[in-house]
């Protein structure tokens, strides 16, 4: 049975906490980094202190358990994803997987007057490499109409032209919490002749992801949110298209051969794509994260996560002086205001009580306008979070309401 109480022992971190402050510190700021449970760090440091050797390059027995450890990780991704692994490449996150997308395929392919198709509530790693491409190719950058917060097969079939020929879209929005209707955008989409990139860096922590079902071009994802270390992530694509790609990155690694006439030949997707030494650590950090999600089962987090979002609706609405932005989204993120105060001031004062939440602008920045807000106040959830934690939240949020009561009162 799903105990969050439980798998929450899990997690160093909030016992170290609790033993430097005295007190359990609420951690509502999971949309941005979760916290790294003991079989994470525990493979980390087995790479370190057992391990330490680089993968690819030796011809001995620990660079042999690290060539295994790539490998292995590769195939727990692929699995994890439906996909083959040679469609995997390891990045240092979304971030970079997505500039990878643009860069790779976007300022190789696209040409002057093609359309790239984004969104206004796309975190800014989802904008500014498009806006990169714009300028160096000459491909306008155009946005699909939210309605409700939401977007939908309808806006997008509105958006398209003839000229479109790239459609980038978070999964799951990090502010607002929707899910976007993947599969039937992808489906759309190809009857076009349009690619399809997703960001799931708000939705591979938290629900099962079928890339061969959705029909995605692309996918990019991130491991530190979703319980695995910093500076590890993930791009899939389909291989005929990232064997057409060009990397940003080459050098060691990534080639068979070159020549004193610049001739080069690189390596086959994905080792062309992963010049230099990878982070060696982050991946079996990755590898002890994705098995530990796939233990407790991703449907179990989803479902659950779901339960505490439902729940701490119905706790913050009896508060007149709360404003929720998203009250029907179907994940764990909860954006809100407090009536009168500053989102970042109540963070300040949310912090004096014990509670972790994330203010400002969450690098949408885009969003201000459609909100009517220059910034908001994020709680997300993870499996490791309680109804009691949410009781708690509601009832400092009931005792005050500017930052000026952490210090005063």
């Amino acid at each position: 049975m799903f105990d969050p109480n439980k798998l929450r022992k899990d997690f160093p971190f909030f016992e170290n906490v609790k033993k430097m402050q005295g007190n359990n510190l609420v951690y509502f700021d999971n949309a941005a980094t979760t916290q790294k449970p003991r079989q994470v760090l525990d493979s980390i440091i087995q790479y370190y202190s057992k391990e330490n050797a680089n993968s690819h390059r030796g011809d001995y027995d620990i660079a042999h358990l690290v060539d295994d450890k790539v490998d292995k990780t590769r195939d727990l991704v692929s699995k994890f994803l439906n996909c083959d692994k040679r469609e995997v490449v390891f990045t240092s996150g979304t971030t970079m997987s997505l500039n990878l997308i643009a860069y790779g395929y976007g300022q190789k392919f696209l040409t002057k007057d093609d359309e790239i198709l984004i969104s206004e509530e796309e975190h800014s790693s989802n904008i500014l490499p498009w806006y990169e491409v714009s300028k160096k190719t000459g491909a306008k950058v155009k946005f699909i109409r939210l309605v409700d917060g939401k977007i939908t097969l309808e806006e997008i079939k509105k958006a398209i032209s003839s000229k479109t020929k790239l459609i980038s879209l978070a999964q799951v929005s990090n502010v607002l919490g929707y899910k976007i209707p993947a599969k039937e955008i992808c489906k759309f989409a190809h009857e076009k002749g349009i690619l399809v990139s997703i960001d799931a860096a708000q939705s591979a922590p938290h629900m099962k992801i079928d890339v061969k079902d959705m029909d995605c071009d692309f996918l990019s994802f991130s491991g530190h949110k979703m319980c695995g270390p910093t500076g590890i992530g993930i791009l899939y694509g389909k291989f005929e298209l990232l064997n057409r790609m060009d990397s940003f990155l080459v050098g060691g690694g990534n080639n068979i051969t070159y020549d004193t006439g610049c001739n080069v030949s690189y390596l086959y997707p994905p080792e062309k794509f992963e010049a230099g030494t990878l982070n060696l650590a982050g991946i079996y950090g990755l590898y002890a994260a994705i098995k530990y999600l796939n233990d407790i089962g991703l449907d179990n987090i989803e479902n659950y996560e779901k339960e505490l979002k439902d729940y701490a609706i119905k706790k913050l609405s009896s508060n007149k002086n709360i404003i929720i932005y998203n009250k029907d989204s179907e994940t764990g993120i909860l954006t809100f205001n407090y009536n009168g105060v500053f989102a970042q001031d109540e963070a300040t004062y949310l912090n004096s009580k014990g509670i972790c939440v994330r203010s400002g602008q969450h690098c949408a920045k885009l969003l201000n306008d459609y909100l009517k807000t220059p910034a908001t106040i994020r709680a997300s959830f993870y499996f490791y979070n309680t109804k009691q934690e949410i009781d708690q939240l509601a009832k400092v949020l009931e005792n005050g309401g500017n930052f000026l009561d952490a210090y005063f009162n």
